[in-house]
């Protein structure tokens, strides 16, 4: 059943609008308070995804000057990590943070929302939803499960993951299990890896018992936070599967409508805010944590094998045309992500990427 308790009226009770005939309509709504519950894919509290959803949480309270309170739940408090899309949609909860490829299985075109294998970075896929159009397909494909999306975080370049062997060639990459959601994750399969979806909290177990043969979880940060270097040895840098990681908030369309206007653009506001905020944390402290893997953990970095990558970049393109092959959604998606890239890439190269090779070339 469909929770209806979002919004709390404050100081109005029967007697007090009885006795009170002159108060308009928006005065009223001015003093209405609104209580909210968050469930999140993370550990309460965990390093930038759960306190980043707790940051956009105050970031509300502070906007609406009070007038509206969200509770930050982690992951398995009142909702299992994966399931936050389902009971959100439910009104289980008001709002969800997570992020939008974990739900492949229900929404085939949420995928291009979070990340696509050597696709745009953050940068260009801020850009995208933004300015290019992306928000509005968002918008679009999500109220058709009662919800509205918001870009609320983003990790960045993520690393490609956690290997406990050393990938020589394509052939070592044979019958492995991989924990990579995603459209990398279809990519995986393709080159024959064997992949699975799996919560942050379950990789260290399941790399310590075997279940697991390498994992992706995010970068530095998050994986030093969740000890992965303890159980796989090799950590790979090629970055593919997640050039960027958009972190999803959604709200229950039946609430985010019953809410007055003023507080609809607190949360755009605070959002956009929260988003921004978590892609600078993330370049600072993924730098302090990959210098702590390698001088204090002795944490050996690799880059995957010219064939290895090839066949990956192929597989990527194989998956991705599947996908929009066989899904209308998708393929509107796509259209305007891949249009809006092509778009951006000329500048791009002679921007960012022309200034970074300036850099190494001169020694800075």
């Amino acid at each position: 059943m469909q929770r209806r308790n979002f919004l709390k009226t404050v100081g109005l009770g029967a007697a007090g609008v009885a006795a009170a005939p002159f108060v308009t309509t928006s005065s009223a709504r001015a003093q209405e308070t609104y209580t909210w519950d968050m469930v999140t894919s993370w550990p309460k509290n965990f390093p930038a995804l759960g306190t980043g959803a707790n940051d956009f949480a105050r970031r509300v309270e502070q906007l609406s000057n009070g007038r509206m309170q969200i509770r930050v739940h982690g992951a398995g408090e009142l909702v299992p990590a994966l399931e936050v899309f389902d009971a959100v949609a439910a009104g289980t909860a008001e709002m969800g943070h997570s992020a939008s490829y974990y739900w492949r299985g229900k929404v085939a075109a949420s995928q291009f929302f979070t990340a696509v294998p050597f696709g745009m970075n953050t940068t260009e896929m801020n850009a995208w939803l933004y300015h290019g159009g992306g928000q509005e397909l968002w918008d679009e494909i999500y109220a058709n499960h009662n919800l509205k999306p918001f870009a609320v975080g983003n990790t960045g370049t993520q690393m490609a993951g956690w290997f406990k062997k050393e990938i020589n060639s394509l052939d070592d990459m044979q019958g492995l299990k991989l924990r990579l959601p995603g459209l990398a994750g279809e990519a995986m399969n393709g080159i024959g890896v064997s992949t699975v979806n799996m919560a942050g909290s379950e990789i260290f177990t399941s790399l310590q018992t075997g279940v697991l043969d390498a994992a992706d979880w995010v970068g530095p940060y998050n994986d030093l936070a969740f000890g992965l270097h303890q159980v796989a040895d090799y950590y790979y840098t090629s970055v593919w599967n997640e050039p960027t990681a958009v972190l999803e908030g959604t709200v229950n369309l039946d609430a985010w409508n019953a809410l007055p206007e003023d507080l609809q653009d607190v949360i755009r506001e605070a959002a956009r805010a929260s988003n921004m905020a978590m892609i600078s944390e993330f370049a600072f402290r993924n730098a302090q944590a990959l210098e702590s893997l390698v001088d204090e953990h002795g944490v050996q970095l690799r880059t995957f094998p010219e064939d290895v990558m090839a066949a990956l970049y192929t597989s990527s393109q194989e998956a991705i045309q599947r996908q929009v092959d066989n899904d209308e959604e998708s393929r509107r998606v796509y259209e305007s992500y891949s249009a809006f890239q092509k778009l951006l890439r000329p500048f791009s190269d002679v921007g960012e990427y022309a200034y970074l090779k300036s850099r190494d070339n001169v020694g800075g």
